[in-house]
This record gives C-alpha cells, structure tokens and sequence, in this order.
C-alpha cells in the first residue's frame, strides 16, 4: 500500500488533455508529465504526477457509478484550500477540475507532502522517545483542527452544526443499504440501536472524518505531522467522532496496521489510552469524556459501511485497488466488533 505502480490500464488518463489542463490552472506547471498511480486510495484513486521541476498529486473520482455523496473530491478540495492559508498542516491546493470531459471524473490536483508514511501502529524501528513524540503529535494535530474557528476560515457552511451523530447514522445506514449484497445481523441491529442511543453534541468543529496514522505524512526527522490527507469524509460535526475513531487503534489487535491493542505500551513508549485521552483533553479545554463503547460501536459501524462500499464496487467491476478484495472480506468481522461495543454500552 505505500509507494507508487505503474498505472493499470484501467486507470489510465488522457496525459495531452491532463497536461493542458495543468498549464491553464496550475501555477507554475510546466511539462511534459509522468504519471504513476499510488497503492492506497482505494476510494478515490490518486496518481502522482512528475514534471522535469515538480511532484504533484491527483485525485479524481472513480470511473463507472457512483454511491450518492460518494467520492466527493470537491469537499476534499475545498477544505485542503481553506485549511492551507489557515496554518494547518495539509498538501498545497493547485486547482480543482469538475468538468469529467479532461479525465472522465471530477479530479484536482495538490502538491506532494515530502516525509515519511506510517502504516504500522506499533512503529517498528523507531526509540521509544520516537513514538511517543509522533503520537503525541497525531493528537496534538487534531486538537488543533478541532480549535480552528471553521466559519474564520470559509468553512461555516461546510456541514450542519448540529445532529452530527444522527446525520452520520442515516448517512452511512443509506449507504450500507445501497451497496449491501448479504444480509449481516448485526448491522440490522446497530441500525436499529445507534438512533435510539446517541449521546448529547456539545461542540462543533471541522472533523476530518478518517484521522489515523496512514493518512498522514510525519516529517522525516521530527515528530512532526507535514500534512493530514483523505479529507473525503470531512464535515463540521462533533470533534468527539474523530478523537474516539483515533483512540480505536487502542482497542484494535496489532495486524500491521494502526491496531496497539495488547502491546506493552509503556516499554514501547506510546501513551495509554488514559494517557491519549488527558493530553487531547488539556489541549482542547476538557475536563474528561464521556464513556467511550457507544463512540467505538459507531465507529465501527461507520467503517463498515465505507468496506461494504468497497465489496460492492468489486462486485460492479470498478473497485480501483488490488487490494480491495482483501479489505472486502472484512465485512462480517467489522459489523461483529461493532456489535461487540455496542453490547458493552447497554445494547442487548
């Protein structure tokens, strides 16, 4: 998943149509280009382009249908190019192109952030005082987009204030609904728990919607984030479903991805949940959070539904990652871990 290929003839471009397009809206641009396609992304493929004095990066919607709200690469675009002037730490916004005739999608086109892409919760091969520091920093990253003003910043209209967790439910119960292809009960029961369970928002802010450590780039010397990317799912809402879905990397088993659970934290030198918990608290004015099941369950839920998205665009012929099967089979598993935190907030 980390790296570039060779762009699969299923993703090919128009690289004369693409190269005009650059030399009218991106400052700067000069080619001829390359065009090579990144591993992850397998909601909204995203190429890299090099120029003989530049790297950009692109990311366009998938070619073939599309789930409505899907793959909103125009929300991506518009919070990157509000949160860049703004200080906070994201790739530099070029240009956003909605006419699919260029490309045959929506695309735009950022600059590439230069550091390190970590994929493994457990750091290997980094010192203890390591990854305190880059965990110490994820944290502190999100406090700090959950403090920014988003009406400051031009993003007052970029979702509802209120009913965050109610509108989300129904969000991603439609989706689940429109793209499921087998029957999974314990999804037929989160949808009918979630609504009738959902705590109280006291607080608004830009949410990124999928905060963890592979959708990030660290400097390559400090613990520093350089920039958060995959804003697809970026809204106003509560900053609570954020924080809650970084703080599942301590309830998740350690497989090669963000999981921690079970590892000798402290001998590794990564902060404890409590730990995770106090430092976001200070940061952001709060005395504690509420209980956190019903927030993991959600979560879940939510995951679940975005990988039975992914199921179905195999199932149409448009998934656009080799590794999309294996994400696929995740389905059952994810619904069951949901369920599991549900039970342990009260579900029965």
């Amino acid at each position: 998943m980390v790296g570039t290929m060779a762009v699969p003839e299923k993703d090919r471009l128009d690289e004369a149509r693409l190269t005009a397009w650059c030399k009218a809206n991106v400052a700067g641009f000069v080619g001829p280009i390359t065009l090579s396609r990144f591993k992850g992304g397998q909601s909204n493929p995203t190429y890299r382009i090099d120029t003989p004095g530049t790297a950009y990066v692109l990311r366009r919607q998938p070619f073939g249908p599309l789930l409505p709200s899907a793959h909103a690469v125009d929300r991506e675009y518009r919070v990157i190019a509000a949160l860049h002037p703004a200080g906070f730490p994201v790739a530099r916004p070029y240009g956003l192109c909605t006419d699919p005739d260029v490309i045959g999608s929506m695309f735009y086109v950022m600059g590439l952030a230069e550091g390190r892409n970590l994929w493994d919760g457990s750091l290997p091969g980094c010192t203890p005082d390591e990854r305190r520091g880059l965990y110490h920093a994820m944290i502190d990253t999100l406090a700090d987009l959950h403090a920014l003003n988003p009406a400051a910043i031009g993003l007052g209209d970029y979702g509802k204030p209120g009913n965050y967790f109610e509108r989300q439910v129904a969000r991603w119960t439609k989706q689940y609904r429109a793209s499921e292809t087998e029957t999974i009960p314990e999804m037929d029961r989160l949808i009918d728990w979630l609504p009738r369970t959902m705590p109280v928002q006291d607080r608004v802010s830009i949410v990124h919607g999928d905060y963890r450590i592979d959708n990030m780039i660290f400097d390559a010397a400090q613990p520093r984030v350089v920039a958060v990317l995959d804003w697809e799912l970026s809204t106003l809402g509560d900053p609570l479903a954020d924080f809650s879905y970084l703080l599942m990397n301590w309830v998740t088993e350690p497989e090669g991805r963000s999981g921690i659970k079970g590892l000798d934290l402290p001998a590794l030198g990564i902060p404890t949940l409590d730990e995770a918990v106090a430092r976001y608290c200070a940061r952001t004015g709060r005395d504690g959070l509420p209980e956190l099941n019903w927030y993991f369950a959600y979560n879940l839920f939510r995951l679940t539904g975005i990988v039975q998205g992914i199921k179905k665009r195999i199932v149409d012929g448009t998934a656009s990652s080799p590794q999309a099967e294996a994400t696929a089979a995740r389905v059952p598993a994810l619904a069951a871990a949901a369920w599991h935190f549900a039970a342990a907030a009260g579900a029965a």
